[in-house]
């Protein structure tokens, strides 16, 4: 009971950053198609921040429930692909990498600009680390500031670390992640092939590679890395 109460507080800091950093991934697949001479997302409605059309009922919800309630699991989720119709592009193999790209990157700048905003809260209330990321059972503080920065910290370290995890994670070559789009796009023919007909079975071997990340962290490590890089650029002052 506890675990689910400090899930749920903390869900109510890392909801907006959440889907912010899924719509905009998203978003940024359908604009970058978009500008190379794609429209079918936007004839599709696909190219908005409304987070509804984004919204996948097991990728989004279902999916990360049940990863949750894997004691030691690695929560994770997607959204509704965005369509795009390679065929439409003006340069098919050249553009998809971009196209695919671009979500990745799109969660690269905007966990840039949540470090930047956390170090920035950090600078002008330095006693927000004994107050952040704020726990259940614990009184808020009560002054103006307190009352703002705190939760704002807490929502700007979560979409840091989220949107470090959504740009990893997409990184990785295995279909139909976006990594593997970039991959297939700069390969010969015959590899890129052989790469495309693992698709159907890709997101097994994602929730494979989830699943046994308690035990071989190699997901865990690789991540890691990546959000240590994240702290010491932008909260090294603040570290202990």
């Amino acid at each position: 009971m506890d675990s689910l109460l400090a899930f749920l507080h903390n869900l109510s800091f890392m909801l907006v950053p959440l889907m912010a950093a899924i719509v905009l991934h998203e978003y940024a697949h359908g604009r970058v198609a978009y500008f190379f001479g794609d429209p079918t997302a936007k004839s599709l409605g696909r190219l908005t921040l409304n987070p509804l059309p984004h919204i996948d009922l097991y990728g989004s919800i279902i999916v990360p429930f049940i990863l949750f309630l894997i004691p030691g699991g690695f929560i994770f989720g997607w959204a509704k692909p965005v369509p795009i119709n390679a065929g439409k592009l003006h340069n098919p193999k050249r553009d998809m990498a971009l196209v695919a790209i671009a979500g990745p990157l799109m969660n690269l700048c905007l966990a840039v600009i949540s470090g930047l905003l956390l170090a920035l809260f950090l600078h002008i209330d330095p006693t927000l680390q004994d107050n952040w990321p704020p726990q259940p059972g614990v009184e808020p503080r009560q002054d103006l500031q307190g009352m703002l920065l705190v939760p704002l910290t807490a929502m700007a370290l979560f979409s840091m670390l989220i949107n470090i995890v959504l740009f990893a994670f997409n990184l990785l070559p295995i279909p139909p992640l976006d990594g593997s789009r970039v991959l297939v796009s700069v390969l010969p023919p015959k590899p890129a092939m052989a790469l495309n007909r693992l698709e159907p079975y890709g997101m097994l071997v994602v929730l494979g590679l989830i699943m046994v990340n308690s035990h071989i962290p190699i997901l865990s490590i690789y991540i890691g890395s990546i959000q240590q890089v994240f702290f010491q650029v932008f909260l090294s002052e603040f570290l202990p």
